[in-house]
């Protein structure tokens, strides 16, 4: 009786104590594999001792569930029975390929073509089509998949802020919104500033004032891309759909992906009766109402940038 006893508790620790591996193991179960499979792999990388042995008690304590193909990592030492749970729930491991707020389309696609093990080519997306986030994907996954969850994304978060806009906004269209939010989103990168920003951006639209955003000049030149150097007086002079210092109105289309919160601000605009800002010196910006008070501002952020030995 000891002995049996003795001998089910070793068998209990086999199954369920520490693992014999020394470092975190990534294992490939291909499509289709079948148990015995997928334990050669698990013995190959020294994740488990025995393949035999992992098939039995696989088979004794591990239930009836099939595995799931994918990729797995498993962590040093990792039991037998974990092994196993992590295989029948399908906890593949996940790569993450991510979009930061105000990131133009042509940098998210070159993000994606770098992105490791995933497949197939895909066309640059639309700008502003993309939801700033990190998202997740598997070995194998195409790249034309990622892109849709995406823009998925967009279309589910930028169709539930649309339903709470706030009433007498300067945009009457979610597309518009996009566009306004993506102008907020290069303009500040304060968050405590956004819903001022869409404020004056607004207040600009209502009443025909050219929106003299600096972002809309550069984006025809790079697509989105950093310029590199000051805007060139006849860039800012250009003529096309996107120089709002050329233009009344919004641009043709956005100009960056923006993030949730600049579509928030763009559809929840502060109330305010400013219609200019510049820079402050500290990241942020100064508001003002009139053409002498925003000229006295830009004053004194000329003095500070000429103290700075910025300009002279």
């Amino acid at each position: 009786m000891l002995l049996a006893i003795a001998g089910g508790l070793g068998v209990v620790h086999l199954w369920g104590g520490r693992g014999p591996s020394t470092a975190n193991t990534t294992v490939i179960v291909p499509v289709g594999a079948s148990l015995n499979r997928a334990a050669d792999e698990l013995e190959k990388t020294g994740t488990i001792r025995s393949a035999r042995m992992f098939v039995l008690f696989s088979k004794l304590f591990g239930g009836s569930e099939p595995i799931k193909a994918g990729e797995y990592r498993f962590v040093a030492g990792q039991s037998q029975s974990d092994i196993l749970k992590l295989m029948q729930g399908g906890r593949t491991l996940q790569r993450m390929v991510t979009v930061t707020p105000g990131m133009p389309s042509i940098l998210a696609y070159e993000a994606l073509m770098k992105a490791d093990h995933l497949t197939g080519d895909v066309a640059v997306p639309a700008e502003g089509s993309i939801l700033p986030d990190s998202y997740a994907y598997n070995r194998g996954d195409t790249r034309q998949v990622v892109v849709g969850r995406m823009q998925k994304a967009m279309r589910d978060y930028l169709a539930a802020a649309w339903a709470r806009r706030s009433p007498g906004i300067a945009v009457s269209t979610p597309e518009q919104a996009v566009i306004l939010a993506s102008i907020i989103e290069k303009e500040t990168g304060k968050p405590s500033e956004r819903r001022m920003v869409a404020g004056v951006y607004s207040n600009r639209l209502k009443r025909g004032m050219k929106l003299q955003a600096d972002p809309t000049i550069i984006y025809p030149i790079t697509r989105g891309k950093p310029l590199g150097r000051r805007i060139l007086r006849s860039e800012i002079d250009a003529v096309n759909d996107y120089n709002t210092y050329s233009m009344v109105g919004l641009p043709k289309g956005p100009i960056a992906n923006p993030s949730r919160e600049s579509i928030d601000a763009a559809l929840n605009p502060e109330r305010t009766n400013s219609v200019y800002f510049v820079a402050d010196g500290t990241g942020g910006h100064v508001f003002a109402e009139t053409l002498d008070q925003h000229n006295a501002n830009v004053a004194k952020w000329r003095d500070l940038r000429r103290a700075r030995g910025e300009m002279q």
